[in-house]
């Protein structure tokens, strides 16, 4: 019997240095890529709200002048007191009642902000009312530069409204 050394089997297991330095090197190269891509992409939310708002006020606007000449008309079968002929001019919309200006909703929360049905807390919106401008800026913006605006209809002269102006400024959503 030959008293031999027997071969050496043991084998390590893990990962060598050079492998954990490419891979550690492959994940900052994606870091660098895609970090820049998700702050771009909450931007861009933000502008994209900015503008739904935008619509939003566009439209409820239009409703309320509607609904509101229907009121003068006097052709509505079932005319809501009060209405836009009253001398606290409001309008229905689907059940909520909307403080009216020269036809066209008031700069206030019972204006448009309830003929457009916002709601501040959860859309995510700060408003504010300067004379009868009313501003929204989008949470997580830089204020004003992310802000839509809402100037209340004027009549310059008698018997001509002035609609009103709605802007929006998304340079820093």
């Amino acid at each position: 019997m030959t008293l031999g050394r027997r071969p050496s089997v043991s084998r390590q297991s893990g990962f060598t240095l050079i492998e954990l330095v490419i891979v550690i090197t492959i994940i900052g190269i994606l870091a660098a890529v895609a970090l820049p891509r998700l702050i771009d992409a909450q931007r861009d939310a933000r502008v994209a709200k900015a503008h739904a708002i935008y619509g939003s006020l566009r439209s409820a606007a239009a409703l309320a002048r509607s609904r509101c000449e229907l009121d003068n008309s006097g052709s509505a079968s079932l005319l809501t007191t009060p209405n836009c002929t009253s001398a606290t001019p409001k309008v229905n919309m689907d059940g909520t009642m909307v403080d009216i200006v020269n036809r066209y909703p008031a700069a206030t929360a019972l204006g448009i902000d309830s003929a457009a049905a916002l709601n501040l807390a959860s859309d995510g919106l700060v408003a504010a009312v300067s004379g009868n401008v009313r501003t929204f800026d989008i949470s997580g913006g830089t204020v004003p530069n992310c802000r839509i605006s809402y100037q209340e209809a004027t009549q310059p002269t008698v018997g001509v409204i002035t609609a009103p102006v709605i802007s929006v400024v998304t340079t820093g959503c």
